[in-house]
């Protein structure tokens, strides 16, 4: 095992739920007709590519090969959200809460890889500065929840 396994294991980790918060803010874009969500789900989306590109770009550097794709997990979910918005009629409150429940979990993701004391102080660097724009994402969906309750 090289030096740099782990974290590149725990790097790619990562960008397959990030790749897993893009996919599912396009869902969550797709399924709203309120154009505030709209705009909202896709500046997400946009600020999650923004970090899985400099993911992907320190696997590289490490050596390694970035993953290009989400997890199953996240393909289930995104599929569950998808069934939920046409059972319940595009429902926003439905969507919204189940994007703050991938929320929880990207930000429980990270959280995870930045107590992991294996990680070297460049990559949990990386990390860290991606963490800030998943954290302010998390923040304001579970804020948003909260408000249509």
């Amino acid at each position: 095992m090289s030096e740099t396994s782990h974290d590149i294991s725990t790097l790619n980790d990562l960008i397959a739920t990030t790749y897993d918060s893009i996919n599912g803010y396009t869902e969550a874009a797709e399924n709203s007709d309120n154009q505030r969500f709209i705009a909202m789900f896709t500046a997400r989306s946009v600020e999650r590519e923004a970090a899985a590109r400099t993911l992907c770009t320190e696997v590289i550097r490490l050596g390694g090969k970035p993953d290009d794709n989400g997890t199953v997990l996240g393909g289930a979910h995104r599929m569950f959200m998808n069934l939920k918005s046409v059972v319940t009629g595009r429902d926003e409150k439905a969507i919204i809460a189940e994007v703050e429940e991938g929320e929880d979990h990207i930000k429980a993701k990270f959280e995870d890889a930045i107590a992991d004391s294996n990680i070297s102080p460049q990559v949990m660097h990386t990390i860290r500065e991606c963490f800030v724009s998943i954290k302010q994402g998390h923040d304001e969906m579970r804020d948003l929840k909260h408000s249509m309750t």
